[in-house]
């Protein structure tokens, strides 16, 4: 069975972070989002309440699970027997940092390879920061967001 880790914050989960894992879905047995726990981060919503969205947004993939992990991407990948790590590229400036942290976990667990899925060019423009920003300002995001994800993110606002 082939097992994929796509890893992120997702805070919020975005269009183009769903892309990604559509994609993912079509190649790989077995796909798992996996939510980062950085603890230096101010996050909008808590692990569970970004497990919970993106749950949400992927229950038409049943290939697809939601997971979290602490520590080290690569001791996590080891812990699901994952032969592969998802990394989605939006522009140039992306690959850099990406191709750098690639190889260091491929020296740290080689049994993992990387492989980078080019963003779709309709999300190529999309991170949380942005979609935060917008929503903070009272904008609209229903066209980067799913709708679910909007209502909370307003509720979020709202208080």
């Amino acid at each position: 069975m082939s097992i994929a880790i796509y890893p992120g914050s997702f805070d919020p989960v975005h269009l183009g972070h769903l892309d990604i894992a559509e994609r993912g879905a079509k190649v790989f047995d077995k796909v798992i989002i996996a939510v980062m726990v950085n603890p230096h981060k101010n996050p909008l919503f808590t692990i569970d309440e970004r497990k919970e969205l993106i749950r949400e947004a992927v229950k038409h993939l049943p290939n697809v699970e939601v997971d979290s992990f602490t520590g080290l991407l690569v001791d996590y990948a080891r812990q699901q027997n994952a032969g592969v790590i998802i990394k989605g590229l939006r522009a140039v400036s992306d690959f850099e940092s990406e191709l750098q942290m690639a190889s260091l976990n491929r020296h740290m667990y080689e049994a993992a390879e990387t492989l980078f899925i080019p963003n779709n060019h309709n999300y190529s423009y999309l991170s949380s920061s942005i979609v935060k920003e917008i929503a903070r300002h009272g904008g609209p995001v229903s066209d980067f967001v799913p709708g679910h994800v909007e209502a909370a993110m307003r509720e979020k606002y709202s208080k």
